[in-house]
């Protein structure tokens, strides 16, 4: 597997550096990700909680957010 990359740019001299990433850097990058994906997942989570919700007490997301209002 190719090593990721990092752009570097220095706005005073407009100079552009491509380098390796280093291993605490790809490492950052693999919690980063991580922490991406348990919020998606949990997005997910409650998205399905909230139609199950609605399908149990026979209304509509629109007829909810009306009684909310």
């Amino acid at each position: 597997m190719k090593k990721p990359q990092i752009k570097e740019y220095n706005c005073e001299t407009q100079e552009e550096i491509i380098r390796d990433a280093t291993s605490a850097e790809i490492a950052q990058m693999e919690i980063d990700k991580a922490e991406v994906n348990a919020k998606q997942a949990e997005a997910e989570a409650k998205a399905t909680a909230k139609a199950a919700l609605l399908t149990q007490l026979g209304i509509t997301a629109e007829q909810a957010k009306l009684l909310l209002s």
